[in-house]
């Protein structure tokens, strides 16, 4: 992690960024936050030590970086560029760094605005969830200039397991709809295959000892296998989330000209589990639109 003591902004401070800012104030950083629900911000601000801000600019002024982590497109927009938006306040030469998964082309247009006002701006969203948050751990795949990496890089080493520089101005973000649609597939199968062993009167113990540790293993089979054997869905990175990321990769490979069909297919199995009330629960929970 960065050496040098900064004076850092985060905005948006829920189940991602509030541990990702905790990791910053823990290394020594002093850290501003603001929150659109003022509450959670004054509540980090308690627990860790900091200082909540009332607005994105009031966040931003005087900041060496400013890091952003919040809902969409429009969020984004509305905390960098909008009224009282961080960019308004941001001094030449400070940096940005942004870990919402939102659309490559939103990316981009932050670059060019960042780069008119002589900022430093990298587009870096994250994997790893909520517990990777908390641990510190994440994957961060970022899209930004030379120098703009190597200004981000020791600041997101509070936060990270790993760090990967992509290319440019939005690949950070085109580097998160391929993660999203790996997982995707990952999940539909991990879902079948465990109904296909209860429907085989298999010990799902036994068969996940069983293929767990061959070419059958992910991420999500040593995470999720229990859980979803058991029912458990009240955690994790929720299918509401999922859908809109989904999203952002099939309107990206409409511009690309990439084909989707297993993606396309998936998202509109988790439709069916949003129907059913499911969008808040744990990506996991698509097993449950097939039957037991």
């Amino acid at each position: 992690m960065s050496d040098k003591k900064l004076r850092i902004a985060f905005i948006g401070t829920g189940v991602m960024g509030g541990p990702m800012a905790g990791h910053l104030a823990k290394a020594g950083h002093d850290v501003i936050v603001y929150n659109r629900t003022r509450a959670k911000a004054e509540d980090w601000a308690q627990r860790h030590g900091g200082s909540a801000a009332a607005t994105p600019a009031e966040a931003a002024a005087g900041a060496d970086a400013v890091l952003s982590c919040v809902g969409n497109d429009d969020d984004l927009a509305q905390v960098t560029l909008g009224r009282d938006g961080a960019f308004n306040a941001m001094r030449r030469g400070a940096l940005f760094i942004d870990h919402t998964t939102v659309s490559a082309r939103i990316a981009r247009q932050l670059s060019v605005e960042a780069e008119t006002l002589g900022l430093l701006c990298v587009d870096a969203p994250v994997s790893g969830g909520e517990s990777g948050a908390q641990a510190g751990s994440l994957s961060i795949m970022c899209g930004a200039s030379d120098a703009a990496f190597a200004a981000a890089e020791p600041v997101m080493r509070a936060y990270a397991g790993r760090i990967v520089h992509i290319g440019g101005p939005g690949a950070g973000q085109t580097t998160k709809m391929v993660n999203q649609i790996a997982i995707a597939g990952v999940v539909q199968g991990l879902s079948e295959a465990l109904r296909f062993a209860q429907a085989s009167d298999l010990d799902t113990d036994k068969v996940f000892e069983a293929v767990s540790g061959g070419a059958a293993a992910s991420w999500q089979m040593l995470n999720r296998w229990e859980t979803m054997a058991k029912g458990e869905f009240d955690f994790g990175f929720a299918i509401d989330w999922m859908r809109k990321d989904l999203g952002l990769a099939l309107e990206e490979a409409r511009a690309n000209g990439a084909t989707l069909p297993v993606a396309a297919l998936v998202d509109q199995f988790y439709a069916d589990v949003q129907k059913a009330g499911g969008g808040r629960k744990d990506t996991s929970a698509l097993v449950t639109r097939l039957p037991q």
